[in-house]
């Protein structure tokens, strides 16, 4: 059985004060847009509660991503600690973090997965947080035809990380959480008219 794989996928990556960045952003995105949601926050220790908080904020359904979870539209998936997250097949794998010790790097292993196996469209946003995790994956993206996104720093309750993607070079747009969300619909809307 063959999955449709062509709608896109948006990975957010944060960790210090992405909580409030993943609020704002999911507030103000339609539940029927046709894309997947994928937040990649930092957590080597301690349990994720993401998917018991965020469900307060959207109407889509909140998972906890899983070994084979498949990827759907108008979910948000939440990666679980101490896993690195890639994608096969229409599917996410998990694996055993690569990095246990310093600043993880899940969500530049994430977005490198994302333009190897993934055949619709990518956006990458990189929210508040410490260090930066993320910013060596976002040429790739850009290289892959994906669109990338950092949360503006006077917005972001901790700015390296998304200082940290500007940096890079290979950002297309620097923007509030709550305009991060009309940009996105604002893809989804354009990729819908393209099929």
């Amino acid at each position: 059985m063959r999955f449709e794989r062509d709608f896109p996928v948006v990975c957010v990556g944060g960790s210090a004060g992405g909580l409030d960045a993943y609020t704002r952003l999911l507030q103000h995105l339609p539940v029927d847009m046709g894309v997947a949601i994928v937040i990649v926050n930092h957590l080597r220790t301690v349990a994720t509660m993401l998917h018991q908080i965020l469900p307060r904020f959207t109407q889509m359904p909140v998972e906890l991503i899983t070994e084979k979870l498949q990827i759907q539209p108008n979910r948000v998936f939440i990666i679980p600690e101490q896993r690195d997250l890639h994608v096969l097949d229409g599917e996410f794998r998990l694996k055993p973090i690569s990095k246990p010790r310093g600043w993880p790097d899940v969500i530049t292993v994430f977005l490198r997965s994302l333009t190897e196996h993934w055949d619709g469209k990518l956006i990458a946003v990189i929210v508040s947080g410490y260090d930066g995790d993320g910013a060596a994956a976002l040429c790739g993206i850009r290289e892959a035809g994906g669109t990338t996104i950092a949360q503006r720093l006077d917005t972001a309750r901790q700015p390296d990380m998304p200082e940290s993607a500007i940096a890079s070079g290979c950002i297309d747009f620097i923007l509030s959480p709550e305009d991060i969300a009309q940009q996105i619909v604002r893809i989804a809307h354009l990729e819908g008219d393209a099929v």
